[in-house]
């Protein structure tokens, strides 16, 4: 068959060419991949779902086509030109990776290739799902097997946060209109099917007080060890619950859940598809020396220096960790906070990394309130996990090199919100040394009349040659000859903490502080219990979302002057006469005793503050690029209000500064607008580490110029720490991969 560059499944199905090069596929397919007498084949209906005799393979093939998997070829020795190769993965960058995903049958089989030298209990339970796998929903059913139809509606269980009751109810309704369907008739009977596959979690009782979880030596504990409160809801027998097996239990009064990690790894290998994407960081991405992914930040390649025998294997696996609080009730008005904790894979492509398919929750904490500091305790079985895949590895298959190897896993930062980096950091995110980056050095003042710690001393970031070190009248009267703070490296804190007493629980008295020595630290936290964590150079990251969000939030109250929230309020102007600051702002007392307030340089009109507003309420938006933000402003009350972080996030980069330009003098409008450039540059997906220099200049500048122009109670920490974005870029690689936009929307569903 001579095809010049066109293979044989790109001709016409009713071409001889085409049934010449079915028939050739089938041939070398039943020779190398059948199964009784079957194989899984790549037919437009089927796409390695089912598995089929020869005669019905090569009806489909000829009547619905042939959609080719480069790997699933190459397993038969069948090459495919480059042209053709190209075609077939010119949508692995593109926003649909996942068209393998409905694939539940090809992947299955890919993965019993795993258990075919270990015939155990995993291996033969994991060979009945495969058969159970080949059954037909019910006969004559095309579109789905029994295993991927139940996959499906556990899927629409959690989009439409359908109750068990309820999910049992539609088993029923599909049973009774389907009376010959091969359907599980229970809830629990369904869900079985899922913990073969690694997908079910672990309940594990806890004290309600966040002083223990009730494991290992403590399982059959009734009471906790700490502050002896009682592990049930009721200790009288007559209130134990009978289950439908005629097994009595009784109701814990908290529940951790646990989502084992191990078995989950080692399905990323089974499957070809997502084999080969995890080794992507190593063998698919082009080195031009420019920051696309965390591979390409310090953090990682210092990290593979310590431990070249970690970075020998491509297939060793990378983690991050993030969490943050919801409220399962989608109610502001309801004071319950749970909070999940994710695992993110950085072995991924980008693109990848932060899909919703590829994210595995870990832990699931339940609480009227935040575990706070306490969230240790919680974070015991996960680190215990990671401990051992550190230090001896898992044996996995690898599906796309039919090959067995011992996967290590390294957790190498974490992400969440501020309260969060306190929570996971062990440092306190308030008061005089707030900044965790700055940790012992940070410059604080309090503000009496205002009633919070401020940060303005920024000119230390700058240039030691820089002119405005030496500029007393245009700042705070002072030289500033001090050098920016060096972050504390892993090693440092191990040493500072080794001996700090951790006290977990709400009832738990903590150790006293002295007044001498008003340390930050709250605990030793639990990460450093794994014996690299003080060699990672990026442990904990600043989440630009909620900075960003707090940063436009305070400059849009304070220029439209918001009541309650603006920052250039009575308390702001007073603390100016208190440490004579800014004469030009400060309030002055009239004969009557009154006091009236000079009009700031960022002043506006009441026509002008309408105009501010009209440029956001008249900006005419693709579809889906942002929310309708036009609801978010009241153009006749001069506020803009009820907008969400990634409405903040597109109106800081785009919307800003038309407004500042149109409506403010060119000496206050100038900073505004080069904070917003500041922003929206951190976003680049793509970013040159040659630029890195000049970005952090740029927002040291910006900062300075805006303690010119705001009073200093504008500055609270989250307008401090932009001037540390920009070191955790050369450490971590571009911020779309360490921020929590696509956390939040999985939180919040």
């Amino acid at each position: 068959m001579d095809s010049g560059t066109k293979e044989w499944w790109m001709f016409a199905k009713w071409s001889d060419e085409y049934e010449r090069g079915v028939d050739e596929y089938v041939q070398k397919a039943f020779a190398f991949k059948s199964q009784g007498n079957q194989i899984c084949f790549p037919c437009e209906s089927c796409h390695y779902r089912f598995w089929r005799h020869e005669s019905v393979v090569r009806d489909h093939l000829i009547c619905n086509g042939f959609v080719p998997r480069t790997d699933k070829l190459s397993e038969l020795g069948i090459s495919i030109s480059i042209e053709s190769e190209q075609t077939i993965l010119d949508n692995d960058e593109g926003s649909n990776p996942n068209d393998f995903n409905d694939d539940i049958v090809g992947l299955l089989h890919d993965a019993r290739d795993a258990f075919t030298n270990e015939p155990n209990d995993e291996a033969k339970n994991f060979v009945k799902l495969v058969e159970e796998g080949q059954e037909e929903l019910y006969v004559g059913c095309k579109n789905h097997s029994k295993l991927s139809f139940m996959i499906r509606l556990f899927i629409l269980k959690c989009d439409h946060k359908l109750t068990n009751a309820a999910f049992g109810d539609i088993l029923e309704l599909i049973r009774e209109v389907l009376p010959d369907a091969k359907l599980p008739t229970t809830f629990n009977e369904a869900k079985s099917v899922l913990k073969v596959m690694g997908l079910d979690y672990t309940k594990i009782d806890a004290c309600p007080n966040d002083c223990m979880i009730y494991r290992e030596e403590h399982e059959n504990a009734t009471s906790c060890h700490v502050c002896e409160t009682p592990r049930w809801k009721s200790t009288d027998t007559e209130n134990d619950i009978q289950n439908e097996n005629g097994k009595t239990y009784r109701i814990p009064q908290k529940i951790l859940r646990y989502f084992p990690i191990k078995k989950r790894l080692q399905r990323l290998f089974m499957c070809q598809e997502t084999a080969r994407y995890m080794t992507w960081h190593a063998n698919g991405r082009e080195n031009d020396h420019l920051l696309h992914h965390p591979v390409d930040g310090q953090a990682w390649k210092e990290f593979d220096s310590l431990y070249p025998k970690f970075d020998d294997d491509p297939r060793n696996v990378r983690l991050g960790l993030a969490t943050d609080g919801f409220s399962p009730f989608n109610s502001m008005s309801i004071v319950h906070s749970t909070w999940p904790l994710m695992l993110i894979n950085y072995n991924l492509p980008l693109w990848m990394i932060m899909k919703p398919e590829y994210l595995m929750i870990a832990l699931l904490i339940p609480s009227p309130s935040s575990p706070g500091n306490d969230i240790d305790i919680y974070l015991q079985p996960l680190i215990k996990d990671l401990k051992g895949l550190w230090e001896f590895g898992l044996e996995t298959y690898d599906a796309s090199t039919n090959q067995r190897f011992d996967m290590h896993v390294a957790l190498m930062t974490t992400v969440s919100d501020f309260p969060g980096y306190a929570m996971l950091f062990g440092w306190s995110t308030k008061g005089y040394l707030a900044c965790p980056e700055c940790h012992y050095e940070a410059d604080s003042e309090w503000f009496p009349c205002s009633g919070k710690n401020v940060y303005r001393s920024n000119r230390k970031f700058l240039d030691p040659s820089h002119p405005w070190r030496h500029d007393k009248r245009n700042f705070d009267g002072k030289l500033e000859e001090r050098c920016q703070p060096i972050p504390l490296n892993g090693i440092d804190i191990e040493n500072m903490l080794c001996d700090f007493p951790n006290a977990f629980g709400k009832k738990q008295k903590k150790p006293r502080r002295d007044v001498d020595d008003p340390t930050p630290w709250r605990k030793k936290p639990i990460f450093f219990e794994l014996p690299y964590w003080k060699h990672c150079s990026n442990r904990h990251n600043l989440d630009v979302m909620h900075i960003e969000k707090n940063v436009f939030d305070n400059v849009i109250a304070t220029l439209l002057d918001i009541s309650q929230k603006t920052k250039d309020n009575v308390s702001a102007r007073r603390d100016l006469v208190e440490l004579n600051l800014m004469p030009e702002l400060q309030p002055i007392e009239l004969e009557d005793g009154s006091e009236e307030f000079p009009r700031s340089r960022f002043w506006m009109s009441l026509e002008q503050k309408r105009k501010f507003c009209q440029v956001r309420k008249n900006a005419k938006l693709s579809q889906g690029y942002a929310s309708n933000l036009s609801r978010c402003v009241q153009v006749g009350e001069r506020k803009i209000a009820g907008y969400k972080s990634h409405d903040a996030h597109f109106m800081m980069n785009y919307l800003l500064p038309i407004a500042v330009k149109t409506t403010l003098l060119k000496d206050v409008a100038s900073p505004l607008i080069r904070l917003c450039a500041f922003f929206k540059g951190i976003w680049s997906k793509t970013i040159d580490p040659r630029g890195l220099g000049k970005l952090q200049s740029e927002i040291v500048e910006t900062l300075c110029l805006l303690e010119r122009i705001f009073p200093p109670a504008f500055f609270y920490i989250m307008e401090h720490l932009p001037i540390h974005l920009v070191d955790q870029i050369k450490l971590g690689g571009p911020v779309s991969s360490r921020c929590m936009y696509e956390l939040r929307r999985i939180f919040m569903k």
